[in-house]
This record gives structure tokens, sequence and C-alpha cells, in this order.
């Protein structure tokens, strides 16, 4: 019961994240960060009385709907409820935020919490935070066995009927969305009002730079920093001391491979094992004390599951890289 409630209310908090990260951050400049939103923020540019999230509807059941009838998925009450409460939080939040239904349309951040948070003069830095949020919102509502819907179903439409690889098709939806927003926005054809959005080309290019950090935080958020690091150790000695290191003092184990030297055809032990990142300074030291001539190989490991790591991903679960 606990673990349940924990993760609903992660959920309902990465939603509360991710619209915060697009009303205060997004939205008000006119930066597309592609996806179902950012299509949304270019339909209000041109249809200014209708708030994002209310267009983030018009696209998210529809999707969901379809999703079921085409894919066959099955939606789950955490994907259903992320995606009916984010575009709620966002317009709930937009007429917090904004002083008067002209403002709102607009969208104008000079009137934003009474003008205490514009940054029209810096779009580089309204952007990384946007960015960010967005990415770290999304990335819980995923981590808690949810999507907020979008995007990710015309991907796996696109993937179903049209043999595009997902990672592609996310790509094809964004730049999309994103080309549709230099047209509306970047070259002025939608109603842009008197706010800090005038047209601009430019606008396309911080929105590139925003898809690329909501993709690098979710993956961080999801997967962690992936920096543990893969070790070989291959020595002719027996290596007491340095196995006695690594059961009992970092708590680990290690596979051990019986070896023998290509030139000098002699038998050898070689230890593979994978440690954190801080763990390898000192476990160099140790080899070091074990054997001085040892042979060590450090490299990078991509992905580490099994005990004392992450469990194997099932069916269904969101992958990001």
């Amino acid at each position: 019961m606990k673990k349940a409630v924990r993760g609903w209310v992660s959920i309902f908090v990465g939603c509360i994240i991710l619209a915060s990260g697009f009303v205060y951050f997004i939205n008000p400049y006119g930066i597309v960060p592609g996806g179902v939103y950012g299509a949304s923020i270019v339909l209000q540019s041109l249809f200014p009385s209708i708030q994002v999230g209310t267009f983030g509807y018009m696209f998210d059941i529809p999707l969901l709907i379809l999703s079921v009838l085409l894919l066959g998925a099955k939606l789950g009450t955490r994907t259903i409820a992320a995606a009916l409460t984010t575009p709620l939080l966002m317009n709930v939040m937009s007429r917090l935020s904004y002083p008067s239904q002209e403002a709102l349309e607009a969208l104008d951040p000079a009137q934003l919490l009474g003008g205490s948070l514009d940054m029209s003069d810096d779009l580089m830095l309204t952007t990384l935070v946007g960015a960010v949020l967005i990415g770290l919102g999304s990335g819980i509502v995923v981590r808690n066995q949810a999507t907020t819907g979008g995007s990710d179903i015309v991907a796996m439409l696109l993937q179903k009927y049209a043999h595009i690889r997902f990672s592609r098709a996310i790509l094809m939806v964004d730049a999309t969305v994103v080309c549709f927003g230099l047209v509306v926005i970047g070259f002025g054809v939608g109603s842009t009002g008197d706010g800090a959005a005038q047209p601009s080309w430019h606008l396309s290019l911080y929105s590139l730079i925003a898809i690329f950090v909501v993709s690098r935080v979710i993956a961080y958020v999801i997967n962690g920093a992936k920096n543990d690091k893969l070790l070989f150790v291959i020595s002719d000695l027996e290596l007491e001391e340095l196995r006695k290191y690594i059961l009992e003092d970092l708590d680990r184990t290690a596979t051990c491979i019986k070896s023998s030297g290509l030139y000098t055809g002699k038998n050898k032990e070689m230890l593979f094992l994978v440690v954190s990142y801080k763990e390898v300074a000192g476990l160099k030291l140790k080899i070091k004390e074990a054997d001085p001539n040892a042979f060590v190989v450090v490299t990078d490991a991509y992905d580490t599951f099994g005990a004392g790591w992450k469990e194997l991903p099932s069916r269904g679960d969101v992958q990001p890289e």
C-alpha cells in the first residue's frame, strides 16, 4: 500500500513539475519543444482564446483511444491519470499566473506572476530551465509506470504501420512540430499578440536545444548517470587479498575466469567485475598492492542489470535510449 501511494504521489509531483516547466518557462516565449504540447503551443498562437492545456486534451484523448483501437494497448490507470492531469494543471497554473484574460491569451511574460518571472532577455536560460523541468517531470512519471501519452503513441503507430524505427519516428514527430512552429510562430503566421514572443526563426533553434535537453534529462532520471565501470584484472597470482577486498570492503562480487597467456602459455586468473565510478580509484590501489604487474582494463559499462544493480526491464517498460 505504501509503495502504491508513493507511486501515485510521485506521478502527481511529476505532472506538476512538467506543467510548471511549460507554463513558466516555455509557453510564454513561443519555444516549441516538440510533442503534443509543442503542437499545442503553436495552435495557441493561432487561437489565443484556447489554452495550451486544452489543446493538449484535444490531442491526448484521441491518441489514447487510437492506441487502444489500433495498437491494442492496455492503458493503465496511471497513464490515464497522468495524461488527463497534466493539461488540467497547465490550465490552472496559467489562469492563476496571469492577471487578466488578455494577458493569458497573449501569454505575455511581462505579466507572468506580476512580471517577477519575465525572462524575455534570457531566452537561453529559460529554454534550459524549462527543458530540465519538463524532462524531470516526464522522467518521474515514466519511472512510476505511466506516461503522459502524446507523441510516443504517434511514434508507435508509425512503427507499426510505416515500419519506421521508434526513435526515428519520435524524431520525425518532433521535427514536424518544430517546422510547424517555425512557420506559425517563427515567421509570424500566427497571432503572437504584444508579448515578448515576437516572430523570429531563432525560436526554432531554441526549440531544438529544448528537445535535446529534455531527452537527456528523461534518460538520466530513468536510467541514472550510467557511469558504472567494467574492470578486467589479469594476473599470474591468485589475488586472495583482492578477492577479500571486493567481497568484504566493496560488498560486491566478481567472476573469476581461468585463462592463459597467448605468448607464454602460462595459466592466469582474470577477474571480471562492475563497480561504480567512485570505487575505481580505491580498487586500482588495491590491485597494485596485490600484484603490481597485473594487467588491468577499465571501461564504461553502458547498462548493468542483476543482483546489486537494476532489474532487467519487463515487456512494455519505457526505455528512453
